[in-house]
């Protein structure tokens, strides 16, 4: 102990309780302590009471009287608690999170009582209060030396009152308007399949969990937040799942000429490529040379960090990066809602595919792959068009990239290359004799999903976003019409949804097994919800029995809801 104090062997020292708390004397210094087997007792020298010996020569009553060691310690307090967010505030500005009687909340208690560090903390613990008084009660246990060397031990009880009082991030929130940068997410094509898939894959990553307002518009989203930081977070990994371009501005808010003090606002727009998965393209011919002289009519195979077509006549395939696109642009020919249904009458996989050998030289460097397909099968489609039978017995002998999903009796969706009318200036320019008659995209189930008629055991789950109030009736229900359309390619195709989180929905009772051709989410790919949901997307705190779910509503895909245009 300081100032060379020891604590007395047992039967020395002197206990009491009363209202300040237990009071102990211990005692140590001059002269040589008597043997702990010999028991001496003396006489207090104010009140003549009986004691055993200690060095201050007065009893604890009467050493409670003359010397208080809580003096300047205050036993009242006052903790500021943010209803919004749950946290308490810890001055000057840093607001934390701690729940009710947990080591970070009596912590902060500590911090606030001033004069301990004057003397020494013993123990300190939470004394119970109602859950809803808003009293926090702190019990501290200290010593200190007093007179003679002697130390004096003392327990006594802190109570903070806890006032509720907005911290920042909720003022902001609330506010609505208050925000310092923006992200906005845009894409130029006729629906919103690939805002839809983001949209999951922002959820399933907690992307947007500093977000302070959602606002879905005609053409896109925008994400507001309080700062420029969280904002560039989100726009890092928008880019790594989809490739754009970005454009920055910032506005001037306010100025302090006096202290060099700028505010102001940040726009980030990303313009995704009007590029999807599945569409069929006309390259730009400097592509197509650059790249292993690819045909130019390729379909698009994948949509990620990078882009990547495959030419359904030869294998080949082509990946590049968003800056080659934007420096040689093209758009798509053919896309969502614009395909023709045919029906496989017979097929015959290709024997020897040519091979699509590397090619482009230093071009096909690190900004792009050029090379033969091992994910796809070269077979020949003898085709007839859904709305021909009936009618004529037209057909159509195509080659295609899908023999190893296809087979006779089949339904597959594709591009009607001899009766369409194509306005592109790339494939203005091009042959129309080598061109194929259709380009098959992708398998259809359009007759398996009408004899299914069953509701679908799973659900997912999307942001809390302010709708457009400007969208019509009609662009409400194309988008309805585009989300089920997302749901049918998550059901079609295993690796797009094993990106993301689908939930089970416990009104349907699940299938044993997928049907064939894996038409079906699985039951074992589906995960529980959470029931309870708690979240303040303006300080980022989520609030679960695991404390990993965000900002998220339920959406079963065959409830109508006012989805973004």
């Amino acid at each position: 102990m300081d100032g060379g104090a020891v604590a007395l062997p047992a039967g020395y020292g002197m206990e009491t309780e009363g209202e300040g708390g237990g009071v102990d004397l211990a005692a140590g210094g001059a002269g040589p302590a008597p043997g702990p087997a010999e028991e001496t007792f003396m006489l207090c020298v104010d009140c003549g009471a009986t004691i055993p010996y200690n060095p201050t020569g007065v009893c604890v009553t009467c050493l409670r009287r003359t010397v208080d060691i809580t003096e300047g310690i205050p036993k009242s307090g006052v903790l500021y608690w943010c209803k919004g967010c749950e946290r308490y505030l810890n001055p000057p500005a840093i607001w934390v999170k701690a729940e009710l009687e947990s080591r970070d909340l009596l912590k902060l208690c500590l911090k606030r009582i001033k004069g301990l560090n004057k003397v020494k903390l013993v123990d300190a613990g939470f004394a119970w209060t109602e859950p809803h008084s808003k009293r926090i009660k702190v019990k501290v246990k200290i010593q200190k030396e007093v007179i003679n060397d002697a130390i004096l031990q003392q327990e006594f009880i802190v109570e903070f009152v806890v006032h509720s009082q907005f911290c920042d991030d909720c003022h902001r929130m609330e506010a609505k308007d208050t925000w310092n940068a923006v992200v906005q997410l845009r894409q130029k094509v006729s629906h919103k399949k690939t805002f839809f898939y983001l949209e999951q894959l922002v959820m399933k990553h907690r992307a947007h969990r500093d977000c302070i307002n959602i606002k879905a518009q005609k053409d896109g989203v925008d994400f507001f937040f309080s700062t420029k930081s969280h904002a560039k977070k989100l726009l890092d990994f928008l880019q790594a799942c989809s490739p754009g371009r970005l454009k920055t501005s910032e506005r001037l808010i306010s100025a302090d000429i006096h202290t060099s003090t700028y505010n102001y606002k940040f726009t980030m727009s990303l313009e995704l490529v009007p590029i999807c998965k599945g569409d069929v393209v006309c390259l730009h011919p400097a592509i197509a040379r650059k790249y292993g002289h690819i045909s130019q009519i390729c379909v698009c195979d994948h949509v990620g960090s990078l882009l990547r077509f495959v030419d359904p006549q030869t294998l080949k395939t082509a990946e590049f990066g968003a800056d080659v696109f934007w420096k040689y642009p093209f758009s798509a020919i053919c896309s969502q809602g614009q395909f023709v249904e045919y029906v496989v009458l017979d097929c015959e996989p290709v024997d020897e595919p040519p091979r699509g050998g590397r090619g482009g030289g230093a071009a096909a460097g690190a900004d792009a792959r050029v090379g033969g397909s091992q994910k796809y099968v070269l077979a020949d489609l003898t085709l007839a068009r859904v709305s021909d039978f009936g009618e004529n017995d037209e057909t159509c002998v195509v080659r295609s990239h899908l023999g190893h999903l296809l087979c006779a009796d089949d339904r597959a969706y594709g591009f009607d290359l001899a009766t369409a009318v194509v306005n592109d200036e790339h494939a203005n320019d091009l042959d129309p004799a080598d061109f194929p008659e259709a380009i098959i995209v992708k398998k259809s189930y359009s007759e398996k999903r009408k004899k299914r008629r069953r509701r679908r055991a799973w659900k997912l789950q999307e942001l809390s976003k302010v709708q457009d109030e400007m969208a019509t009736k009609r662009e409400v229900e194309m988008a309805e019409a585009d989300f089920e359309g997302f749901l049918q390619d998550l059901e079609e195709d295993p690796e797009l949804r094993s990106t993301i989180n689908i939930y089970r929905d416990h009104e349907v009772a699940p299938e044993s097994e997928a049907d064939e051709d894996d038409l079906g989410v699985r039951l074992e790919e589906m995960l529980e919800e959470f029931d309870s949901l708690d979240i303040n997307p303006a300080a980022g705190e989520v609030h679960t029995s695991e404390d990993d779910v965000s900002d998220i509503d339920d959406r079963s895909p065959k409830r109508n809801r006012n989805l973004p245009p």
